[in-house]
C-alpha cells in the first residue's frame, strides 16, 4: 500500500534533549490508515499531527476496543537511527489484534509504515546519552454505534515523541509494592495483548503504590493471588541463588520484547534462565535465607531497571542493598550498547532507518 505525505507548513520547534521526560512532547507528523469491510487497510498516509475528529457514539470510546504497541528508533553517533526488534512488536500487534477483533494488518506494510513515519521526523530523534525517540502504533474501532460486537471501521495510527529517561531517577533501584487488593488479569483474558483495559483496571494499584512513595506496583496471580506476574509496565526477573527466573507466560503476562531479548542475552552468556511459575512468598524465603541475589524489570521505556525494594503487606524485601547488581548492569550496558550502535549486533536486532 502506497502511503501519501504530506509535509507540515509549520514545523514545531525543536526540545531541549536535557529535559524530555517520557510522553510529554510529541513531533510534527503522524501516521494514518483507514479500515472497513468494504476496502480493507485503505488510505495510508502521512500528515501534519493534528486532533481526531470522532463522533461520541464511536465503539472505542463505548466497549474499549483498541489496541496500541510501543517501541523506540535510537540515534547512533554516526548519524543512523536504528529501530530494536520492530518485527516482533509487529508480530504482538497481530496477536492483540486476534484477541480484540481487530482486522490483521500486514507486517511489511505496518513496519514500512512505522519506518517512514520515523524517517519524515528523523530530525526529532534526540542524541543526548539515554535519550530515543518513543514510537506508538494504536488501533481505535471508529464504528458510531452502541452494540456489543466488532468495529466495522478502525483507524491505524502511529505517533512519535521524543524522550529521555522512563524514571526521573535513571537507573537507580526503584521501590516496588506489592499489590495485595486488586488483580490485574487472568489466564484467558487479555493480559498477554496490549490494551488500555489492562492499563486502566491497574491504575487504582499505581494509585495505592504513589500514595505509599512506592514507583510500580508488581501483580499477583488473579486466581490464587500468590504467584507473580509482572509490573504494570515492566516484565521482572529474579536472580536466586545463582538461577535467572522469570515468570512464565501463560496468557496472564505480556510477552515483552525487552523480556525475549534478556532471556536470549542471558543464554548466550552462560547463565541458567527459568521461565516458570514464582510465588511471592519464595521470594521473601530467598529473601531471608540471603539467596535473592537481584531483581530488575525489563521493557521497551525503561529497558533495564532495578529494583531495589519491594513491599508485601507488612514487610519489606531489601535487594541487595538497594544497590544496581551486576547482571542488571551487564544486561543494560549490553541492550543500550546494541539500540545506540555502541557496540556490535551479532544477533541481527536492529534494523536501520537511515
Amino acid at each position: 500500500m502506497e502511503i501519501k505525505i504530506t509535509r507540515t507548513s509549520k514545523p514545531l520547534p525543536k526540545p531541549d534533549s536535557s529535559k524530555l521526560g517520557f510522553g510529554k512532547i510529541f513531533t510534527d507528523h503522524m501516521c494514518i490508515c483507514e479500515y472497513s469491510t468494504a476496502e480493507g487497510w485503505h488510505n495510508a498516509r502521512i500528515e501534519p499531527f493534528r486532533n481526531l475528529s470522532l463522533s461520541p457514539a464511536s465503539m472505542v470510546f463505548h466497549y474499549g476496543q483498541e489496541m496500541f504497541e510501543g517501541l523506540k528508533a535510537y540515534r547512533t553517533d554516526d548519524g543512523r537511527i536504528l529501530l530494536f526488534r520492530p518485527d516482533k512488536n509487529v508480530e504482538r500487534m497481530n496477536n492483540t489484534n486476534a484477541r480484540l477483533c481487530i482486522p490483521y494488518l500486514d507486517p511489511d506494510f505496518t513496519l514500512n509504515a512505522i519506518k517512514a513515519t520515523v524517517k519524515i521526523d528523523a530530525d526529532w530523534v534526540p542524541s543526548e546519552p539515554g535519550t530515543s525517540l518513543y514510537i506508538r502504533p494504536f488501533i481505535i474501532a471508529t464504528d458510531p454505534f452502541l452494540g456489543v460486537h466488532p468495529s466495522h471501521t478502525y483507524m491505524f495510527i502511529i505517533i512519535l515523541s521524543p524522550s529521555g529517561s522512563y524514571y526521573a531517577a535513571g537507573l537507580n533501584p526503584v521501590k516496588i509494592a506489592v499489590e495485595s487488593e486488586y488483580v490485574r488479569a487472568v489466564k484467558g483474558g487479555t493480559g498477554f495483548a496490549k490494551v488500555g483495559g489492562n492499563y486502566a483496571g491497574s491504575l487504582i494499584g499505581q494509585q495505592k503504590a504513589e500514595e505509599q512513595g512506592y514507583a510500580q506496583v508488581l501483580w499477583l496471580d488473579g486466581i490464587q493471588h500468590k504467584y507473580i506476574d509482572e509490573v504494570g509496565a515492566m516484565n521482572v526477573f529474579f536472580k536466586i541463588n545463582g538461577e535467572v527466573i522469570t515468570p512464565s507466560l501463560e496468557g496472564s503476562i505480556l510477552p515483552g520484547v525487552t523480556r525475549r531479548s534478556v532471556i536470549e542475552l542471558l543464554r548466550d552468556k552462560g547463565f541458567t534462565v527459568s521461565e516458570r511459575r514464582i510465588s511471592i512468598d519464595e521470594v521473601y524465603q530467598a529473601s531471608e535465607n540471603g539467596t535473592l541475589e537481584e531483581m530488575f524489570g525489563t521493557g521497551t521505556a525503561a529497558v533495564i531497571s532495578p529494583v531495589g525494594e519491594l513491599v508485601w503487606n507488612d514487610k519489606h524485601i531489601i535487594i541487595n542493598n538497594s544497590e544496581i547488581g551486576p547482571v542488571s548492569d551487564m544486561l543494560y550496558k549490553q541492550l543500550t550498547g546494541i539500540q545506540w550502535g555502541k557496540i556490535e549486533d551479532k544477533y541481527g536486532w536492529t534494523v536501520k532507518v537511515i
